[in-house]
């Protein structure tokens, strides 16, 4: 009846496996923005430095959260393509 389309299953399946690579990621970016944070903190920059090492750690951070997301989806879309 369905013809191909996914199940209810297989779209929360999908659902859970998006939330969670996003929480995952969130978990994994703060740290890494954090030890930005307290670089600037503790060296008392000031200035374009203190932008610039705040800038380097959002976008790290964004990397990190970005890789985290990718590599949750592609494990979730192999295991979801191999039957499991």
């Amino acid at each position: 009846m369905d013809r191909g389309r996914e199940s209810r299953w297989e779209k929360d399946a999908m659902t859970v496996e998006i939330v969670f690579g996003l929480v995952t990621a969130v978990a994994l970016a703060t740290p890494v923005f954090a030890v930005a944070l307290a670089l600037d903190h503790f060296l008392a920059l000031s200035g374009s430095a203190s932008r610039g090492v705040l800038t380097g750690g959002a976008v790290a951070a964004a990397a990190v959260g970005l890789w985290r997301l990718v590599r949750v989806l592609r494990r979730f879309d192999v295991e979801r393509r191999n039957g499991r």
